[in-house]
């Protein structure tokens, strides 16, 4: 089992990020072949999650819909103001598991990994789990 680390530095606010070629890379240089991989960030207001990457508007989109779903609101007691983006951190979740076939992510035609920031922007760290098997 190894573990890796990523630095992901996010640009705005509320941000998708494309990681896949990112973690595609890191198999490679670790020379992963098959594997199960998890990816975990340790981050409250961040959160990790597997969609399309064909279409930008699908980011866009996904992120409209959380702002819908958790607006900021001067209600939230909560003293730092971001506490829509822990509910958005809840919602989407802080990691993902995936397989590793043959040196690749067995990922959907359009599918894409993408890092999530909701309190931004900031330098934040994904750590990758590599099990091989």
């Amino acid at each position: 089992m190894k573990t890796v680390e990523l630095s992901i530095r996010s640009r705005n606010r509320c941000e998708m990020v494309d990681i896949t070629d990112e973690i595609k890379n890191i198999l490679c240089k670790q020379k992963i072949n098959d594997a199960v991989i998890t990816l975990f960030t340790p981050h409250t207001t961040a959160a990790i999650t597997i969609n399309e990457n064909a279409d930008p508007d699908v980011t866009t989109d996904m992120l409209y819909g959380l702002a819908k779903l958790a607006p900021q609101d001067p209600h939230y007691k909560h003293a730092e103001g971001n506490s829509a983006a822990h509910i958005k951190s809840s919602l989407i979740g802080i990691s993902e598991t995936l397989i590793v076939d043959g040196g690749h992510l067995l990922l959907g035609t359009w599918q894409g990994i993408y890092f999530c920031e909701f309190d931004g922007p900031r330098t934040r760290r994904i750590i990758i789990n590599l099990s091989e098997s």
